[in-house]
């Protein structure tokens, strides 16, 4: 059986030190460990890794992150580590930055946050694997199915459906669902859209998804509390 070679893709998890809603939220204890360390595991897990590097503005993290196989060649600037600084910078600085310190072009970038926790990581396997045999697809993530409706205010103020389609009501099994985007969970994307700036390309495949437990997003205490709760009383292994 020919080995497929990963040494291209790269998995990058931003973890910055400050946080308003909870305080060094990456370092809090989840399932007996740093949060930091669970994306880490994951993207180990999922065999399609070449590089995991954790961006990071802050040393304890780097320490934690580096003692659990990541890689953590520098720090982030503080440019890039206030609350509204966005995802598509950091990941831009990331990937731009590593590839000149280390000579290496990447082909696959693979994006995971340590507040999203309750993932599959054969997503992981199945998003970058995507990507190696459909060569027109710029990005596949992970996606909540849902079958709810959902409203939004229109120009006039006035509360409307988000489809038309969510007026008539029908039976979950047989109605229509639309997804939600859960890329923190798993995000595979060409590397080059990353050096653009952008998270996601256009031509996309969702890894469709009905774990009702990925709604769970560490920002606050509660979020942790409730967290620690299902993976003690659920036994959830992955």
């Amino acid at each position: 059986m020919k080995t497929i070679n990963y040494n291209d893709v790269i998995c990058i998890i931003p973890a910055r030190g400050g946080s308003k809603g909870l305080v060094n939220k990456n370092m809090l204890e989840f399932n007996g460990e740093p949060l930091i360390v669970r994306p880490i595991q994951h993207a180990k897990k999922s065999g399609v890794i070449g590089t995991i590097l954790v961006t990071t503005d802050n040393k304890k993290i780097a320490k934690i992150a580096k003692q659990n196989g990541a890689e953590v060649p520098f720090m982030r600037p503080k440019k890039l580590s206030g609350d509204l600084v966005t995802t598509e910078n950091t990941l831009k600085h990331a990937i731009l930055a590593y590839e000149k310190m280390s000579n290496k072009k990447f082909n696959i970038a693979v994006f995971l946050t340590a507040t999203d926790i309750f993932r599959d990581y054969n997503w992981i396997t199945k998003a970058v694997n995507i990507l190696r045999n459909k060569p027109n697809v710029e990005s596949v993530f992970a996606g909540y199915k849902t079958n709810k409706n959902y409203w939004e205010k229109n120009k006039e103020g006035n509360w409307i459906r988000l489809r038309e389609w969510m007026s008539i009501y029908k039976s979950r099994q047989v109605r229509q669902f639309i997804i939600r985007e859960d890329t923190g969970l798993s995000c595979a994307s060409r590397a080059h859209l990353w050096r653009e700036g952008r998270r996601i390309g256009d031509k996309v495949e969702v890894i469709v998804h009905d774990n009702d437990l990925s709604f769970i997003d560490i920002h606050s205490k509660q979020d942790l509390e409730l967290a620690n709760l299902v993976i003690k009383n659920l036994k959830y292994e992955k």
